[in-house]
């Protein structure tokens, strides 16, 4: 069993497998495991660790072959499975294949009335949490005294060619102000929201504890324009969609956050293997009800954000779910 992916999905599936007495191999591109999650500083809505539960996966993998920083080159079906050409110069047989490629984030320099890349005080989501994580980022103030959160930066946007949404923005945005409010507790915290999506359990909770402890501000507000004062500081234009009213504000920090779009490997992993995708560019389904992790190919499944946006919990449970499939398919064999 090959699984293409060493993110939280990859190993939750690799995990499951070894406990039903297989010994699968996982491939990963990148020199770590961990995928996204493993760049994240905290998890919402409980706030744990990322780097704990990463950490927590590694040591219960020990049993499967890890091959790092190795691309698959080829995938070619055969009688009984598929031949896979691997970058390191092997040939790997597989009876099942699992893919969990995970995702990749919205380009934010493509926004560019947010001027992400032309002002020094405009970050993403992902520039935000390796800050938070110990990674030193001159453009964070070190004492900034207004920060600005704007939702779905390239998600629900037709003209960037992604009119889904990410999922998981709204709940990201809430975490990361809270973050910012406990380490710079005098700071005024702006969300700019186009709507807030808090579907998942304890999201509402996470939300009104933002407004009561924190004091964080939501702002239904399309943002239109980002510009820089003569102090260096932000000027933020907005319209304030509740009163119909225009708004502006000035900032130290803004931060955008950036959507979830497919990551560019399911462009390639698509086309060797023959497999499907959805018009959202993501891997297609069977179905999107009953069979999520299931793939038009047979012995080829699915987990995790591969086939569109998922939370740490959607994650994880397709993985076992992929993972039981997997052994159930190769019984049958």
């Amino acid at each position: 069993i090959v699984i293409i992916g060493g993110g939280i999905a990859g190993m939750e599936a690799a995990k499951a497998l070894l406990s039903l007495g297989h010994t699968p191999m996982l491939v990963e591109s990148s020199l770590k495991l961990g995928g996204h999650v493993a760049c994240w500083h905290r998890l919402f809505p409980d706030m744990s660790s990322a780097k704990n539960l990463v950490a927590r996966l590694e040591s219960e993998i020990k049993g499967a072959t890890i091959l790092l920083g190795t691309k698959v080159i080829s995938i070619n079906r055969l009688a009984d499975g598929y031949s896979l050409k691997l970058s390191n110069g092997n040939v790997v047989n597989a009876s099942a294949l699992l893919i969990a490629s995970g995702f990749s984030l919205f380009d934010a320099t493509r926004k560019e009335e947010y001027g992400y890349g032309v002002y020094d005080r405009v970050i993403t989501n992902s520039d935000l949490e390796a800050w938070f994580s110990g990674r030193k980022d001159d453009r964070v103030p070190e004492e900034p005294e207004s920060v600005g959160f704007v939702h779905c930066v390239g998600s629900r946007d037709l003209k960037a060619c992604n009119a889904q949404c990410s999922k998981v923005c709204c709940a990201t945005a809430i975490k990361q102000a809270i973050e910012i409010k406990e380490r710079f507790p005098y700071a005024k915290v702006y969300c700019f929201y186009m709507d807030l999506r808090l579907f998942g359990k304890k999201y509402e909770d996470f939300y009104i504890n933002a407004q009561r402890d924190y004091g964080i501000r939501f702002i239904r507000g399309r943002v239109s324009e980002v510009g820089e004062t003569v102090d260096g500081r932000l000027q933020l234009k907005a319209e304030d969609t509740l009163s119909g009213k225009p708004l502006k504000a000035q900032l130290d920090l803004l931060v955008l956050m950036s959507g979830i779009v497919r990551n560019q490997s399911i462009g390639e992993v698509s086309a060797m293997a023959g497999l499907e995708t959805d018009s959202d560019g993501f891997l297609r389904s069977i179905d999107n009800e009953y069979a999520v992790i299931e793939s038009n190919r047979p012995g080829i499944f699915y987990a995790g954000a591969c086939t569109g946006p998922k939370t740490v919990p959607e994650t994880v449970a397709e993985a076992r779910s992929a993972a039981l499939a997997i052994h159930s398919y190769l019984e049958t064999l």
